[in-house]
């Protein structure tokens, strides 16, 4: 037999690139889901043929003894979907680094952290370049774990956890050790790209909250999902992470109406065990070429009215320990990450005004039966606490030691009847708000096309097409009792926005709000 010729290329196709292996998401470093180093990212493995023969050699290359067994089916999890900040800096490119990594926030160490590293920050961000790349908790320590450390750069990564690091959430740094960027961009130039933030989910221009077009926030906006691909096994994610039962249906060709903004997602492709829609396949945010005419819409078995929300044991219905209604029982919500912006988003909904405080550990006494809601991170534009971006309903560990509060700005309010006069139609004309059993108009300071689609909304009138102010419609009478209205938009209904009321304000009726709805033509 001949001598076998040595082939360098091949060698050096194996040997171009670092390799190393890991053992993610389980109780220990020696459990967990098969993750390997390759060409400069993380990846993992798939199940096809694999065996104990493999695992043992996972297991020795590890220092892990020897394979116990060799489970498939993503039994340690499927890879969660990360996403990046830099907090407690003067703005949004620069700070300290915060990655975001199985439902929480944590922090970076700063060992082997330098100017490279920090370049792949500033990239993903839209931030320009990296200026600096100080340590030593510069920006101040965080909370939570430190989820990464180790990190090594090549510069030439999209993401910071495609570069080499020592692993999810295995680190044994300490927050004093926390890592920062100073990114160009923060001398006053604003990002190219997209800040990655937490995501939220909701059903839009239907009956009821559990039908309607489907509609997520991603980067400080809500977008539309388009059509392509989109089915059954799909829409039963979105019921289910609603708490929205089972999928009745799944319409597209925007069935429930054409939405507005962009369409942040397509090519949706569930396997139907999902616990949040962005965590099935699909074709990455905001990159669809769709128009708005193949919006997707779902259709839930259980209208929404399971979901309720209070303020309990506390002076009035607008303070209290913070309580949902789920599934036909009453239960708290966790303080784990509670703060003023999903506060604030528990007073608007309520119509108690803004919020002043979020206490935790109990402030208002311990509840009973279930913790149902943790880990909320709202973005304060939520209609619903429950569509703040949140661990899911009755997983919580917590115990009502950690039951979470609010203290709103204002006394309760019962939603306003609304209606426009004057106009053509009941779909435009002078704002008019009820109550104490007289109707009263709305002043124009501050009024815009964002208060005048929540009066839209709320009438069933369509989308806003004008607001105009200076009594356009012919001035009222009785009180002007709303004026400064200010409205995300996302509100129920118009005194869910935040606004000053009859006594707090000098306008006279010369300054009566009015509103145009599509609907009206």
């Amino acid at each position: 037999m001949g001598a076998q010729r040595y082939d360098s290329s091949r060698e050096h196709t194996v040997r171009d690139q670092p390799q190393a292996l890991r053992l993610a998401n389980g109780e220990d470093q020696c459990k967990g889901r098969v993750e390997v180093y390759y060409n400069g990212v993380w990846g993992t493995v798939c199940d096809i043929g694999w065996d104990l023969t493999d695992a043992q050699v996972v297991c020795r290359q590890l220092g892990c003894g020897s394979a116990l067994s060799a489970p498939g089916n993503a039994y340690y999890g499927q890879d969660q979907p990360q996403a990046l900040r830099l907090a407690n800096g003067e703005d949004q490119c620069k700070g300290r680094v915060e990655v975001y990594y199985n439902g929480v926030w944590g922090t970076v160490c700063d060992i082997g952290w330098d100017l490279t590293d920090a370049q792949v920050v500033c990239r993903q961000l839209g931030c320009g370049s990296a200026l600096s790349a100080p340590g030593n908790a510069y920006y101040g320590q965080g909370t939570g774990s430190v989820l990464l450390d180790s990190v090594q750069c090549t510069g030439s990564e999209p993401y910071l956890w495609q570069c080499f690091n020592g692993g999810w959430a295995t680190s044994v740094c300490s927050h004093c050790q926390d890592a920062s960027v100073v990114c160009t961009a923060a001398t006053g130039s604003s990002p190219t790209q997209p800040l990655d933030q937490p995501q939220a989910l909701r059903l839009a221009n239907g009956e009821d909250q559990c039908k309607g077009r489907v509609e997520v926030y991603y980067n400080g906006v809500w977008g539309t999902v388009c059509d392509i691909g989109w089915d059954l096994t799909d829409a039963q994610v979105v019921c289910r992470q609603l708490g929205c039962g089972s999928a009745l249906s799944a319409p597209g060709n925007a069935y429930y109406g054409q939405g507005t903004g962009s369409v942040l997602l397509d090519s949706v492709q569930c396997t139907g065990s999902e616990p949040y829609l962005w965590q099935c396949f699909n074709g990455g945010w905001a990159t669809s070429v769709c128009g708005h005419a193949r919006d997707a819409s779902a259709v839930c078995s259980a209208n929404d009215s399971r979901h309720a929300l209070r303020l309990a044991n506390g002076e009035d219905q607008c303070r209290g320990r913070v309580e949902v209604y789920y599934n036909g029982v009453w239960g708290t919500v966790c303080d784990i990450g509670w703060d003023l912006t999903d506060a604030q988003v528990v007073c608007r909904q309520l119509g108690c005004g803004s919020a002043l405080s979020a206490p935790g550990n109990a402030y208002y006494g311990q509840g009973t039966g279930s913790v149902l809601l943790d880990s909320v991170q709202c973005t304060g534009s939520e209609p619903y606490l429950w569509q703040c971006f949140n661990s899911g309903w009755a997983t919580s560990v917590c115990r009502h030691s950690r039951d979470a509060s609010a203290v709103c700005s204002g006394k309760w309010e019962t939603p306003m009847d609304v209606r426009l006069a004057g106009g053509r139609s009941r779909c435009s004309g002078r704002v008019e708000v009820y109550s104490a059993g007289a109707w009263g108009t709305v002043c124009d300071d501050g009024w815009d096309l964002t208060d005048a689609s929540v009066v839209c909304r709320q009438l069933g009138c369509g989308s806003a097409v004008n607001a105009p102010g200076s009594a356009y419609y012919g001035s009222g009478v009785g009180q002007v009792l709303l004026s400064n209205v200010y409205c995300t938009s996302n509100e129920a209904f118009l005194t869910a926005c935040l606004y000053q009321s009859w006594d707090k304000h000098s306008c006279d009726h010369s300054q009566d709000a009015s509103v145009i709805c599509s609907q009206s033509f």
